[in-house]
């Protein structure tokens, strides 16, 4: 192929659709994620972001954003994550994820650290303008999570079995003292 001279115009470089583009932006977003580089998914964020995570809390801004992931980070200090999944429009993209760690580093979100491994899977929403992650909703296992740095028994446990017993049987006692009080 020759080179175009001076008087012949150059080629135009396509820049990639914009559900290209949102796409390409989550997938450096969880890159930097797996990485454990907050500054790399800072870079991915508008300043005013949000990250609505759905069972712990919302983040406003870069700066809660970045000491909750570096706190994250800290707490398991071999994290491991994993996208399985990424779908993306003009807009928006939605990322299906794994996280796996042992939580054996900082504490986190005010409980010690246990030794014990903990496995998620999640799925966050985000909203994307002007090339930058603008909001965030996350959503994941949060009873997986409880269980995993000990908080909560095993699944079918006998731990388990007997709260769920002590619930029950609170919950029938207190149906009786209100149908006793009412009538």
């Amino acid at each position: 192929m020759a080179e175009p001279t001076a008087d012949e115009p150059k080629p135009r470089t396509r820049r990639p659709p914009r559900r290209k583009q949102n796409e390409q932006l989550v997938r450096r977003y969880f890159d930097a994620i797996a990485r454990r580089d907050v500054e790399g998914m800072i870079a991915c964020c508008a300043p005013e972001v949000v990250e609505d995570q759905v069972a712990m809390h919302v983040l406003r801004g870069r700066d809660e954003l970045r000491a909750a992931f570096a706190g994250l980070f800290a707490a398991a200090p071999d994290l491991e994550t994993t996208v399985s999944r990424v779908v993306a429009d003009e807009r928006q993209a939605v990322v299906e994820w794994r996280m796996g760690g042992t939580f054996s580093g900082s504490p986190y979100e005010g409980f010690e650290p246990t030794g014990k491994r903990v496995e998620l899977r999640g799925l966050d929403l985000f909203e994307i303008e002007e090339g930058l992650i603008q909001s965030t909703t996350a959503y994941f296992d949060g009873m997986a999570f409880a269980r995993g740095v000990g908080l909560l028994p095993a699944a079918d446990s006998g731990a388990e079995r007997a709260i769920k017993g002590a619930f029950n049987a609170v919950t029938r006692l207190r149906r009786a003292v209100n149908e006793r009080v009412g009538s």
